[in-house]
């Protein structure tokens, strides 16, 4: 009989791979306290409707990547491809969005039917940070700034450059939109299979196109900076400006649109050269017509998301990954002999209760001293408290696991201050 394997693009996380996760979301975690975002958490299973009404229905999201299905009511489905769409509904729906400001933040997977590769998976985990009820520059500045500041907190500042660019209002870009599809209509038999399905219902999508013929096509299409109104043009320069006296480095790109339809205004991506293909680790952008388009009311929006996978390879390719993160004991306890079981285990409780962060494994099932001390050192742990028969009663061994081999015997009432001669207990506290 076959054995069952994961679905291919959907990973497991094997315990040698977590700590790198935990270290990533724990800095994630407290940056996000230190700028007062509170967390959200809402369904992995959404209708489809609001994924269609949200992302846009001519767009590869909605038309070739979500995991679509009718349940027993017949009420069609979707594993959610992105967390905005999800937010503002969870926002709306539980009255957080009515004459208030919120600044919310999200974590967990997210699903997409596209081929894999690396960095790009069926199911891969988001990190979203979304902002409602603030209309201003400023909110937009804050959120480049706290990416900006997570990016230091995990040493890879030096390799990230934002791009950023203005949509402005929607009705500058139903305005653009409109020239510029009137541009590509003469040009239609050109462009690739993909814009000209574009052409009739998101044009500005075209200007993302991969194709090298339609991006020569474009170079002398009109340019969207000269369909921006002079408010939206102004705010944007004023963004502009915050963003140097912050000391951010930024490229504008008049050619970056997001592929999902509900942006306006400001839109943004943090790109490396570091990863391949994969270039992009964090976009977003302002959707104030949203909430509205969702049936709720007008709400200002501005938010982003990245893309944890990504940013742990990006971390690993880089070697930023503190050291000793993958070490998950720091102490271990052998067990020789069936009298001492009970010891054991009763030590090890009163040592988790007198230092809770402090890391130890206790020897369960047997075995010899040597094949014991064997796995004592395969679990990194700094030191180990070996119990052996009768003589466990009043004295405990305590060896150092480095090349050294220093072995002492302690009596059992003197095992604290013996780890605390070896461990700077401090750090536990």
């Amino acid at each position: 009989m076959a054995k069952i394997q994961a679905i291919r693009g959907m990973n497991d996380v094997l315990p040698t791979q977590t700590p790198a996760w935990q270290y990533l979301e724990q800095v994630m975690r407290d940056l996000l306290a230190a700028y007062a975002y509170q967390e959200i958490r809402f369904p992995v299973v959404e209708q489809t409707q609001l994924f269609k009404r949200s992302i846009g229905e001519v767009t590869d999201i909605v038309e070739k990547e979500m995991y679509t299905f009718e349940d027993r009511n017949g009420d069609s489905l979707s594993l959610r491809p992105e967390g905005t769409a999800c937010c503002v509904r969870a926002a709306e729906q539980h009255g957080l969005l009515y004459n208030q400001t919120q600044k919310l933040w999200y974590m967990g997977p997210m699903y997409r039917h596209e081929r894999p590769q690396k960095g790009r998976y069926r199911q891969f985990y988001q990190m979203g940070v979304e902002a409602f009820g603030m209309s201003g520059i400023d909110i937009e500045a804050e959120m480049l700034m706290l990416s900006r500041d997570l990016w230091q907190r995990l040493g890879i500042a030096d390799v990230l450059i934002l791009e950023i660019n203005n949509l402005g209002n929607p009705e500058d870009r139903k305005r653009y939109g409109e020239t510029l599809k009137e541009y590509l209509l003469d040009h239609r038999e050109a462009l690739d299979e993909d814009s000209q399905r574009r052409l009739e219902k998101n044009v500005l999508r075209i200007l993302d196109s991969k194709s090298p013929q339609t991006q020569e096509i474009l170079k002398q299409a009109p340019q969207l900076p000269d369909h921006i109104s002079a408010d939206s043009a102004a705010g944007f320069q004023q963004l502009l400006e915050i963003l140097t006296q912050a000391g951010i480095p930024y490229q504008v790109n008049n050619s970056l649109v997001r592929g999902l339809d509900y942006y306006n205004g400001v839109v943004f991506e943090w790109t490396t050269d570091k990863l391949g293909a994969q270039s992009a680790v964090c976009s977003g952008g302002r959707y104030d017509g949203l909430s509205k388009q969702l049936g709720g009311t007008a709400t200002p929006g501005v938010g982003f998301a990245l893309g944890m996978e990504r940013m742990i390879l990006l971390l690993e390719e880089l070697g930023r990954l503190p050291v000793g993160i993958s070490r998950t004991v720091d102490l271990y306890i052998c067990v020789i002999g069936e009298g001492v079981r009970q010891q054991a285990l009763i030590l090890a409780g009163e040592i988790r209760r007198k230092i809770p962060a402090l890391r130890v494994l206790t020897h369960c099932g047997g075995g010899k001293y040597n094949s014991q001390l064997k796995k004592a050192f395969a679990s990194g742990a700094q030191c180990a408290l070996i119990l052996e028969g009768e003589a466990a009663q009043t004295e405990i061994k305590l060896r150092v696991l480095d090349d050294s081999g220093e072995t002492s015997t302690v009596a059992v009432e003197s095992v604290f201050d013996s780890l605390s001669g070896l461990f700077d207990l401090e750090q536990f506290d």
